[in-house]
């Protein structure tokens, strides 16, 4: 796992394969097999120490910030920043197949992780006649994706001419927050 780890952080996702993977962690292209029966498994290992790091970073971020408004911003530029150090890994922590395939609790992994957000934006919106924190923080998160996605791409640079997501950030918490009352 660990090197599988470093592939994806050094050359991102496309360097995965088994036998590069094995290649890299210096064993046989078969030993990998003993340990996760399919590529798949391993993958999902590989990406389930991502989520553990982000949620690692995640506890550090706001910790001390008494603001409910500013730690939800914090975990925000958190994700956004993760996201683009750590492109590769944010890939694969996301591909459809590993989430759906229910591999070495991939689900349980990202799940808590995803609640302790929606905690964070409920203390932010708590008023009556508010959509449901769930689903606040889940189209807040979307929208977060898509940033991290263009960004990532180099699409919102070349649309707002600069590589800053601050002004943008701002308006999507604005937009699933309420406006800031500071």
């Amino acid at each position: 796992m660990a090197a599988g780890v470093e592939l994806v952080t050094t050359r991102g996702v496309e360097a995965l394969s088994l036998r590069e993977i094995a290649r890299s962690a210096g064993v046989s292209h078969g030993a990998p097999r003993r340990y996760f029966p399919t590529h798949l498994s391993l993958l999902s290992a590989i990406a389930g120490e991502g989520f553990a790091d982000l949620a690692r970073r995640s506890d550090a971020v706001g910790a001390g910030e008494d603001d409910p408004r500013a730690r939800v911003a914090a975990l925000c530029r958190l994700y956004l920043e993760f996201a683009r150090t750590d492109g590769g890994m944010f890939e694969l922590m996301f591909r459809h197949d590993l989430l759906k395939s229910g591999h070495l609790g991939l689900r349980e992994t990202s799940l808590p992780l995803f609640g302790r957000f929606v905690d964070a934006v409920a203390q932010v919106r708590p008023r009556p006649g508010d959509a449901p924190p769930q689903v606040a923080a889940t189209a807040l998160w979307a929208n977060l994706h898509g940033i991290a996605q263009l960004w990532g791409w180099g699409s919102l640079q070349l649309a707002t001419g600069t590589d800053d997501v601050e002004p943008l950030l701002r308006t999507v918490l604005a937009a699933h927050l309420g406006p800031d009352p500071r």
